[in-house]
């Protein structure tokens, strides 16, 4: 299987220049307006991109998320839910990254075949980065009015926070 997708590439490289020979197609330049165009692309990304970084990074170090949590420990305990999954939790809609982080901390302390190893794979699999995706793509193209996008994408991770816990306890318990 290996060796195969060795050559996946190539193949399709290779049929790309054969379909853009047989139709008369200057390659070359069709190639240059491709790159000219991702450029301005990222031009238009990046101050999205940087501002969402800043955001996150601001948000991390301040270390709000521990403050608020020292007070939503004794309730949690009760339930039953570990308090180290709450940052990956609350970050997962702003950043991928940082809960990628976070969920690797978590295995690296408790294990990924844990409860709350299982537990943090299924928060990530449950839930997308919404005010990152709508931060990116929609300020790509210029979009300002996100209300409705940003609730109902809101409202999906809180979903997809909840049916997380739900499934996890159902299947490994706690």
């Amino acid at each position: 299987m290996r060796e195969i997708s060795n050559y996946i590439v190539p193949t399709f490289v290779l049929f790309i220049l054969i379909y853009a020979v047989r139709r008369k197609t200057n390659i070359y330049d069709s190639f240059l307006v491709g790159a000219k165009d991702g450029i301005l692309t990222i031009f238009h990304i990046a101050p999205s991109v940087i501002a969402m970084v800043f955001a996150i990074n601001l948000f991390l170090n301040s270390h709000f998320l521990e403050f608020l949590f020292s007070f939503l420990n004794p309730l949690l305990n009760q339930v039953g839910v570990p308090i180290s999954i709450l940052p990956m939790a609350f970050i997962r809609p702003i950043s991928g990254t940082a809960t990628l982080a976070i969920m690797n901390n978590i295995f690296s302390i408790y294990g990924p075949d844990s409860f709350i190893g299982r537990l943090a794979s299924t928060l990530q699999g449950c839930t997308d980065t919404t005010i990152y995706v709508l931060a990116l793509y929609f300020g790509s193209i210029k979009v300002t009015k996100t209300k409705h996008a940003l609730s109902a994408g809101l409202f999906a991770d809180m979903v997809g926070i909840v049916m997380a816990f739900i499934i996890t306890f159902l299947f490994f318990g706690s």
